[in-house]
């Protein structure tokens, strides 16, 4: 991926030297215990699931887990070639998002970027860095160990650079859809079915967030020609290893369609390349009837 002197994002908060990482894991207003955190990690890894809702649930929450208040964050280091390189793909987004906003006669909002270590309080409840990248809706930041990186490649099988933009895109997407009223409409029909109906609407809106991944794609490649051979390949690679179908098989268990979360990695490979060849956001309806 091209990226090298291109604008870097003001709008990441690096606190991997702050104090205020390792708290407690209130959830609902008390605490959990360790067995719950673990349920939770091991459901994000093999299911998909952002941990951060399943503590909510566990914990009996029913709203918002209350964590207080995280210090700020500064500036990445200049001399630190991935902070740059995420500050950068940050950026892009904010270009490409910026555009299709005002195209839709709308504004963008951006969304801040936190880098952390190990775990960090957001208004999600407590990010771990077992959980993978997150974006937390309460506070509109997308949070990153940038240690999963190196979770991708040895783990997950989904090394490259513009495997890890992908990563970000997809967080980024999610914002979009905060921004939209999408995300508050989904939650709100998932409190009002069955359990495997609002699995089928998570799995929906993971999917549109991998659209719209693809959307910016789409957009950065025609603006700045970002993509250097094998590019596409890496990201349709981490889109099919991230699978719910995939992930389960990995970790040694049997596929249970019922549980995803985020969808098969056919289905987040088909998604991912509608939105990188179509680049509309109204191609990326995963919620209509038929939607594959």
């Amino acid at each position: 991926m091209r990226w090298q002197g291109n604008r870097e994002s003001d709008n990441v908060e690096d606190v991997r030297g702050a104090s205020g990482g390792r708290r407690g894991l209130p959830v609902g207003g008390r605490g959990i215990g360790l067995g719950t955190v673990v349920i939770a990690l091991v459901a994000g890894w093999i299911f998909g699931v952002n941990p951060l809702t399943v503590l909510s649930v566990l914990g009996g929450g029913g709203g918002a887990p209350s964590v207080a208040e995280a210090p700020q964050g500064g500036r990445p280091p200049a001399d630190d070639t991935m902070a740059r390189f995420v500050s950068t793909v940050l950026a892009d987004t904010e270009d490409v998002w910026r555009e299709q906003f005002r195209a839709l006669g709308g504004r963008y909002q951006e969304p801040k970027l936190v880098l952390f270590k190990d775990a960090w309080p957001t208004a999600c409840g407590q990010g771990e860095a077992a959980m993978g990248p997150f974006y937390c809706p309460g506070d509109q930041k997308v949070y990153i160990d940038l240690s999963f990186y190196e979770q991708m490649r040895s783990r997950l099988g989904a090394p490259g650079d513009f495997a890890q933009a992908y990563v970000i895109a997809h967080e980024v997407g999610h914002h979009v859809q905060h921004l939209m009223g999408i995300t508050e409409k989904v939650d709100a029909a998932r409190r009002r079915t069955d359990p495997a109906r609002a699995n089928a609407l998570s799995v929906r809106l993971e999917l549109q967030a991998d659209c719209f991944a693809g959307v910016w794609a789409h957009h950065a490649q025609r603006a700045r020609q970002v993509l250097e051979q094998g590019d596409l390949e890496e990201a349709l690679n981490a889109a099919s290893q991230i699978g719910d179908d995939t992930l389960q098989r990995n970790a040694g268990g049997r596929v249970r369609p019922e549980t995803f979360t985020h969808g098969s990695s056919q289905q987040r490979v088909t998604w991912f390349r509608r939105g990188l060849e179509r680049g509309s956001v109204a191609e990326c309806d995963t919620f209509k009837a038929g939607a594959p």
